[in-house]
């Protein structure tokens, strides 16, 4: 579970950049709209969502039934209820994580991290600041994006997508 998906992105720096730029904006410095302490996260939490939405790792691969969900409706925050992506916006990867081309409005931020010295975009919740997986430059049209979220991190809520 403490297994974090690490990835460099080919251009280095330069292509960073123009990828934060693409995926939505950058985390603010102001506080969560939804802050709680260390015990009652974990209270709230189970103990795989705790280490994903929390300690920023990663579920492994194929193990959520998230993957496959094909349903219309809405993926929202495990840790705070943020309507995050549309099913509309969902495909196959074949990585074995929800992904997803573009994000819903006002449900992530994306910000520049290094994990074992190597460059990526985090995405996280723009409600509770909780780490939801990482957005990388291969993705389908229109967007060329792919928003890799650990299935773990989500609810899905069936209905209107």
């Amino acid at each position: 579970m403490t297994t974090r998906r690490s990835f460099m992105l080919t251009s280095g720096a330069a292509l960073l950049a123009g990828l934060t730029y693409r995926a939505t904006m950058a985390a603010p410095a102001a506080a969560w709209e939804v802050t709680r302490t260390d015990a009652e996260w974990r209270a709230r939490l189970t103990a795989a969502q705790y280490e994903v939405l929390r300690k920023r790792g990663t579920e492994r691969p194929f193990s959520s039934p998230l993957y496959k969900e094909h349903r219309a409706g809405k993926f929202a925050c495990a840790a705070c209820e943020n309507p995050l992506f549309s099913s509309k916006n969902k495909f196959d990867s074949g990585t074995g994580w929800p992904s997803f081309w573009k994000p819903l409005e006002r449900g992530v931020y994306t910000s520049r991290t290094t994990s074992l010295g190597m460059y990526g975009v985090e995405v996280v919740c723009r409600r509770c600041g909780s780490h939801l997986g990482d957005v990388f430059d291969d993705g389908p049209e229109p967007t060329g994006l792919r928003y890799c979220i650990d299935g773990v991190a989500l609810n899905f809520v069936p209905g209107e997508a």
